[in-house]
């Protein structure tokens, strides 16, 4: 390793506004185990498969409709 580095030349990463932020929310067990059920068949982390989902919820600006029993 170099004992200097030179950022004078360096530029600002573009997609920093599009980083994840972490949050805490609570989820039932059996979404969570639904989750990762489909994420190992699908080959992929449960969390990312997560937010994959809710982004397509949010971009098709998917309604939810509630339904009190």
């Amino acid at each position: 390793m170099r004992d200097h580095y030179d950022f004078s030349k360096s530029v600002k990463n573009p997609y920093a506004k599009k980083l994840k932020k972490q949050v805490t929310i609570r989820l039932d067990e059996d979404t969570i185990e639904y989750f990762k059920q489909l994420a190992d068949e699908k080959d992929l982390p449960y969390q990312s498969l997560i937010n994959l989902y809710l982004r397509d919820c949010a971009q098709s600006r998917k309604d939810l409709k509630i339904e009190w029993r």
